[in-house]
C-alpha cells in the first residue's frame, strides 16, 4: 500500500514467449517454460518485497495475460482489481501514459510489450537506474516507481523516483 499523496507504478514486460509456432498471430503467443519459471519468479519476488498491485492494467495479448497469471500464484495478500487494455498492445509511451492516467488505485501494475515500455520506462524517472539491461528492458523486466502525486492523471515524464528495477532470465 502507499501512503496518502504516492502513487506507485509497477511496469513489467511480458515474460518469454513461444515462437515455435509460426501459424500463430502475434497476440495470440503464449509463453514458453522459460517464461513460465520468470513470471512465477517475478511474483515471489514482488511478494517478498511487498510489490503489491491494487489494480493490473494488462495489454489483451495473450503472453501478458500469462505472465500475470503465473505471477500471481506467488502468496499476494492483495487481490486487485483488472483491466485488460487492448489499446496497450504494442502501445507506445504516450498512450501508456494515456492508460496509466486513468488508473483508479494507488499502487497499479502495467504489463506490456517493447519497444514501447522500454521507452515508457526510459521516460518515467527522474534518475534511471544503473542496470545496464534497463533501456534494453529484456522480458519479465520490471521496474518499480513512485510519484508524489495524489492521482494518475497528475504523474509527469522525468518526476518518478525509481524503489526498485529487476529482470529475470528463467534459466535458473
Amino acid at each position: 500500500m502507499t501512503p496518502t499523496g504516492h502513487r506507485r507504478l509497477i511496469l513489467t514486460r511480458h515474460a518469454k514467449s513461444a515462437w515455435d509456432d509460426p501459424t500463430l498471430d502475434d497476440h495470440d503467443r503464449p509463453l514458453n517454460e522459460r517464461g513460465r519459471r520468470s513470471a512465477r519468479a517475478l511474483g515471489d519476488w514482488m511478494a517478498s518485497r511487498g510489490h503489491e498491485p491494487e489494480e493490473v492494467l494488462c495489454s489483451t495479448a495473450l503472453r501478458t495475460r500469462e505472465t500475470w497469471e503465473m505471477l500471481a500464484i506467488a502468496p499476494l495478500e492483495v487481490r486487485p482489481i483488472m483491466r485488460f487494455e487492448p489499446t496497450l498492445y504494442h502501445a507506445g509511451p504516450d498512450r501508456m501514459l494515456a492508460v496509466l492516467r486513468t488508473a483508479t488505485m494507488p499502487t497499479v501494475m502495467m504489463l506490456g510489450h517493447n519497444p514501447g515500455i522500454s521507452e515508457f520506462a526510459a521516460m518515467l524517472p527522474a534518475r534511471a537506474p544503473m542496470d545496464p539491461d534497463f533501456r534494453r528492458y529484456p522480458t519479465a523486466a520490471t521496474l518499480v516507481v513512485d510519484f508524489q502525486v495524489d492521482s494518475w492523471d497528475q504523474v509527469r515524464p522525468g518526476e518518478g523516483s525509481v524503489l526498485d528495477f529487476i529482470r529475470f532470465d528463467g534459466r535458473s
